[in-house]
């Protein structure tokens, strides 16, 4: 079906477009991460920058209002598990599950769960210390895009194959 639309942008909104409002968000929720990252113990300033930035991202989601609260807590505590080196990059299975639940994918689409979850225990087989962090989260970040496409990818329906739409227009 050509004429699929993605389930978020059929909603209403307060404010703001769509667009501008998945957009923002996902900076916001992505920046908030890589900012907190950047925190030390004599530079605190970033986890407080980082954690108000991931969780304003997520709140102007486009989406249902419980969908945008569901992430805040579960994603917060990702964000800052992350801090404790590569070997956390399986945690990031639960914003990317967050990210499932806010752009309202149907089941099918925890498919997708495998690969950030197979990244994660990769990461932490293959990078041991921090050093390592930047790399690990680059290669992250790689697949967590790729399998977001591929959970849009599963929650289009089915296209109807050529015969088959024939058949439904003939017999009507």
């Amino acid at each position: 079906m050509s004429g699929w639309v993605e389930p978020t942008a059929a909603l209403p909104l307060r404010w703001g477009t769509w667009s501008e409002r998945r957009w923002a968000g996902l900076i916001l929720i992505v920046g908030g991460l890589v900012h907190l990252q950047s925190a030390s113990t004599t530079n605190l300033l970033p986890l407080i920058i980082g954690t108000a930035a991931h969780t304003v991202g997520w709140l102007i989601m486009p989406a249902q209002g419980w969908r945008r609260l569901v992430p805040l807590l579960p994603s917060g505590l990702v964000v800052w598990l992350v801090l404790t080196g590569p070997q956390s990059m399986w945690t990031l299975t639960i914003p990317f599950l967050c990210w499932l639940i806010v752009r309202h994918r149907p089941w099918r689409s925890l498919l997708s769960l495998g690969p950030v979850l197979l990244n994660g225990v990769a990461a932490a087989a293959f990078f041991r210390s921090y050093d390592d962090m930047p790399l690990a989260l680059a290669i992250s970040a790689a697949v967590l895009i790729g399998s977001s496409w591929w959970a849009w990818a599963l929650a289009r329906p089915p296209r109807a194959s050529a015969s088959t739409a024939a058949a439904s227009t003939a017999a009507t």
